[in-house]
């Protein structure tokens, strides 16, 4: 069969995550990888009085309030609005330090995040010989779409997409059909003449078949299909491999 267009899934499909990118910090007499030393810092100058170890536990909350409000409503966490779960979690008012509070953590945050995103070299030109016959786009959940956009420009591949949809803008997360939708409409495409080509099961092989897309797992680690779960309509362990499925 041939598709129109082909959708991914930025994060652990286009992009992947390296987790010791981060920078360390020590906390309570632990070594961990997390934004949260660099945060700390940058809210010194707003909360001097907050100790890094109090900062850590309000941060590390404010990821699971935001991540148990995705899994109930799918409705999309955005970082400023984390970010100010955060500093309410520690007993202060977003409003009273400012909006430069929020600006600072949001900036030193992202800065660090994405010096821990990597692109895989092939992948840069895997996506020009796909974009000769195909309209792209990517479909994400992530929540701020700045530093997405800022991923692509950085590895030389923004210019390959003809959309790209981020949950932070949309308001709703993958699975829910409008993210879906939205990228479609975007492209000017049916979905039953769109692929879709994403790293889970739960978010993005049944969200996308639920509007009508073939699906494409790209399943890394070659785990089994968990029960409960349908098989996607294709499965790779390298995205290199989708150039058999489109035939390029």
């Amino acid at each position: 069969m041939s598709y129109r267009a082909l959708l991914f899934d930025l994060f652990d499909t286009l992009v992947l995550f390296d987790r010791t990118r981060l920078p360390e910090v020590q906390v309570d007499g632990r070594r961990i990888r997390s934004t949260a030393g660099r945060l700390h810092a940058a809210f010194r100058g707003f909360a001097p009085e907050v100790p890094l170890s109090r900062f850590v536990e309000a941060l590390l909350w404010s990821w699971q309030e935001a991540e148990r409000i995705r899994n109930e409503t799918h409705r999309e966490v955005a970082a400023a609005e984390r970010l100010a779960l955060l500093v309410r979690r520690l007993g202060l008012s977003p409003e009273a330090l400012g909006a430069a509070a929020i600006e600072t953590l949001l900036r030193t945050h992202m800065h660090a995040l994405s010096e821990a995103m990597v692109f895989p070299e092939h992948h840069a030109g895997l996506l020009a010989d796909l974009r000769g016959g195909h309209r792209l786009a990517v479909v994400s959940n992530f929540d701020y779409a700045p530093t997405a956009r800022l991923v692509l420009e950085r590895e030389g591949v923004a210019g390959l997409f003809d959309a790209v949809v981020v949950s932070d803008e949309v308001g709703w997360r993958k699975p829910l059909p409008l993210i879906f939708e939205t990228a479609l409409d975007r492209l000017g495409v049916r979905a039953g003449d769109a692929l879709f080509v994403g790293d889970r099961l739960d978010i993005d092989v049944a969200g996308a078949r639920g509007v009508g897309m073939t699906t494409v797992w790209i399943n890394r680690e070659a785990a089994a299909v968990p029960d409960g779960h349908m098989p996607p309509d294709f499965e790779i362990h390298d995205l290199g491999q989708l150039r058999a499925i489109v035939g390029i």
